[in-house]
């Protein structure tokens, strides 16, 4: 999981009228969204975005508790807010577990749980009133985000089904619940309209969507789609601009958006958690669909579309991950020959149905594990991208400036993927998508000419 730390900040010289709110934001991309709406709301009744806790009458820590480490970042974050303001308020997946919270920090203001906005927003007004100026508060139509103007993220639920064993998500966040896909699509439609040039579709299972409103009807440009993962894909596809897909499971019907992507309706690129591939391992952690098949699956994914590129996570150390379920990993990997793979050490995390299971694996032989299986991948990784010199390719650029231009290609999320490092005597701004030849390439970026 990619953590992100987030200090918003806003610009000088905007008339400071209303009470200003610091914010901290920490982990994956959900609770990025999360923090996108706090801020959006605080905007519309009127407050200011503090660049500095010293500026801010009150400060906002957006928590992560998936991992342990990820939970002691989000206390040593609540401490520093408290030491720097005073005032602060708890929201986030660790704000599940307030006596965790109270029990380091007994002086926050307030705690509240992930996806409580009208928690997190009351609890502002009680620590600072709203001071709302209708004619100067003016909020854009997409509302506040924290990611550059060229690409957003899209949340279409919240909450997951699966009970993987290493998981506590469900506990923190709930079972799924899918936005209506009319819901979704005014929300794709409006930040398109705002000039974001690429969408990233998230959840905790992508691929599951609508299954817990048995697929209801939903009204779109004077269609109707159901709240279904392939008919979303249709709806997206309609929108001409770059959709990328995360955190899907492989289900079977996937395999249906796959012709999609080869008619270039959605970027040719799939965010999949495999987490392993030995059955046993599978089964210890609770993995939902038959993965057993799935390099087949992979390799028929590509005679249907060539480009397609497959991103991964997996977990090393597993409790009762043995020396042959990790070699059944490593050639795997040969087999699926994956594009993109981040890798975890298992941690043990509390309240995880995985602490209970026999065979912990000894962290000494987790970090051999680990960096065994990373040189693997950089090997497989580094042969992929060597295949595209020569090759001419789309690119969106994310920075321009003096020394060059740093961009991504259709195989690269942001944060979490490679780069593509463009040269040329153009400086186009950012979100521009251009056209470029690969000159040379080495286990994770790419370098090009401008065409």
């Amino acid at each position: 999981m990619k953590k992100q730390n987030t200090i918003v900040k806003t610009q000088k010289n905007t008339p400071k009228i209303g009470p200003k709110v610091g914010f901290v934001s920490l982990g994956c991309s959900k609770a990025l969204v999360d923090s996108e709406r706090i801020l959006t709301q605080l905007k519309v009744e009127g407050y200011d975005i503090a660049p500095s806790y010293d500026g801010a009458d009150v400060v906002i820590v957006n928590t992560c508790g998936f991992l342990d480490s990820a939970r002691e970042e989000s206390l040593d974050a609540i401490g520093e807010a408290l030491n720097e303001n005073g005032k602060v308020i708890v929201t986030g997946c660790l704000g599940a577990e307030p006596d965790v919270i109270k029990a380091r920090h007994p002086n926050v203001f307030a705690i509240t749980g992930p996806h409580q906005y009208e928690s997190v927003v009351s609890a502002v007004h009680k620590a600072v009133p709203p001071q709302h100026d209708p004619y100067l508060d003016l909020v854009p139509k997409q509302g506040i985000k924290l990611t550059p103007r060229h690409y957003a993220y899209l949340k279409i639920s919240e909450g997951c089904n699966n009970r993987c064993s290493f998981c506590i998500i469900p506990k923190l966040r709930g079972d799924l619940v899918s936005r209506p896909l009319g819901e979704v699509m005014a929300e794709a439609e409006t930040l398109v309209q705002s000039g974001v040039k690429e969408l990233l579709v998230i959840s905790q299972d992508t691929s599951a969507y609508g299954i817990d409103v048995k697929y209801a009807e939903s009204k779109w440009r004077d269609k109707t789609y159901r709240s279904k993962f392939y008919d979303l894909c249709q709806a997206l596809g309609e929108l001409g601009v770059w959709t990328r897909l995360h955190y899907v499971y492989p289900y079977p019907h996937v395999d249906q958006v796959i012709p999609m992507m080869a008619q270039g309706k959605i970027l040719p690129y799939l965010d999949i958690p495999f987490q392993h591939a030995s059955p046993n391992v599978l089964r210890a952690m609770k993995r939902p669909a038959n993965q057993e098949k799935t390099a087949e699956r992979i390799q028929n994914w590509r005679g249907i579309c060539p480009d397609l590129t497959v991103r991964s996570t997996f977990i090393v150390g597993f409790p009762g991950e043995t020396d042959q379920d990790f070699e059944f990993l490593l050639q795997w990997l040969d087999q699926a020959q994956l594009d993109r793979v981040g890798c975890f050490k298992y941690e043990n995390v509390e309240h995880a149905a995985s602490r209970a299971l026999e065979n912990h694996v000894p962290e000494e032989v987790k970090e051999e594990r680990w960096h065994r299986f990373m040189q693997k991948q950089q090997e497989i990784s580094a042969k992929r991208l060597q295949e595209k010199i020569g090759q001419t390719i789309d690119v969106i650029v994310d920075e321009s400036g003096p020394n060059g231009i740093v961009a991504r290609s259709k195989s690269d999320a942001p944060d979490v993927d490679g780069k593509v490092y463009v040269t040329g005597k153009k400086r186009p701004l950012p979100g521009h998508i251009l056209k470029v030849k690969v000159t040379g390439a080495d286990e994770y970026d790419l370098t090009a000419e401008m065409l």
